[in-house]
């Protein structure tokens, strides 16, 4: 899981270098994006896998939109380096990556759609 403060210095490096404006819009929607992937149920994880995890944490950073701006960026970011570290590489083109963020920010992909995007498009590397 990412801290806030992580997060919140990862945004200001992501809008001082792609432009935009920096700042969070609400910081409980944050917290809560943040933490809901990693919420458990009777000690139970509510979602079970790392690509069950990237993909809940992809939707909510894109779709409750916590930060000013830059949204899907720093979404896609956080999706990202959960994967890498978890030893999972995304495996599509650059334009198939644009389209399936474009995708989840029109409000065109469910949940399940992202996760079964996410399965179909990475692989294990370590």
């Amino acid at each position: 899981m990412f801290s806030l403060s992580f997060v919140d210095k990862l945004h200001k490096e992501i809008i001082k270098s792609t432009g935009g404006s920096y700042g969070i819009s609400d910081e409980n929607i944050l917290k809560s994006s943040l933490e809901q992937p990693f919420q458990t149920f009777e000690g139970k994880d509510l979602y079970k896998t790392t690509l069950e995890k990237a993909s809940k944490l992809l939707e909510l950073i894109i779709k409750n939109h916590p930060f000013i701006d830059g949204n899907k960026r720093i979404g896609y970011v956080l999706y990202r380096l959960f994967l890498e570290e978890n030893g999972y590489i995304i495996n599509a083109t650059e334009e198939e990556k644009y389209q399936f963020i474009i995708n989840i920010a029109s409000g065109k992909m469910s949940y399940e759609e992202i996760l079964n995007w996410t399965i179909e498009h990475t692989r294990k590397w370590i």
